[in-house]
């Protein structure tokens, strides 16, 4: 179907003037008029046209799509870099961390150790001060039976176990025997 010069214009984006011109340029039997004498771009024109037009268009995005991708694969590249750098500063920064977490648990883990040696070292001393209060209890408890047998006699016993008493009486037996051998 036949295009008016505007209808493709629009179509490709581009001005009236740029289709004008390449119309003229081609053969006589290619061009051709409506009724009222404006031009009409047959279907075979239309192709030329586009060819054309399109070419140079297609160049000029290729040219700047090339600097672009130049341009793109440099801002790319120094992108790249700084990720990398970043990525070996954070994994750095993560080792350190790492070892700072081990050195945490290694002196966490030992004062651990200390505080069970320490309760099984109060444990133990636990159990012998029991075992001293079970065996002072035991002679406390056999005690208290020959106290209560022996109530008067009680004295008797501290004061004939007493050694200041016993060498006192020995003085006193001693002197006696003088004094009886006297009389004789």
């Amino acid at each position: 179907m036949p295009k008016s010069i505007r209808e493709l214009a629009d179509e490709l984006n581009v001005s009236k003037q740029t289709i004008q011109y390449h119309y003229q340029r081609l053969p006589a039997k290619n061009r051709q008029k409506d009724s009222r004498g404006a031009n009409i771009i047959s279907p075979t024109a239309e192709r030329i046209i586009r060819d054309k037009v399109a070419k140079p268009f297609i160049a000029k995005n290729q040219q700047t799509d090339s600097k672009k991708t130049t341009k793109t694969s440099k801002e790319n590249n120094e992108l790249v870099a700084t990720l990398r750098r970043e990525v070996e500063d954070l994994k750095s920064q993560r080792d350190k961390q790492l070892a700072t977490k081990d050195q945490q648990i290694d002196h966490l883990t030992k004062l651990v150790d200390q505080q069970q040696q320490l309760q099984l070292a109060t444990v133990a001393e636990n159990n012998d001060l029991k075992e001293h209060v079970r065996k002072l209890s035991s002679l406390i408890e056999i005690s208290k039976p020959v106290q209560q047998q022996e109530d008067g006699k009680e004295a008797n016993l501290s004061i004939n176990n007493n050694p200041n008493y016993i060498r006192d009486k020995k003085k006193i037996f001693k002197k006696a025997k003088i004094n009886w051998l006297h009389f004789w």
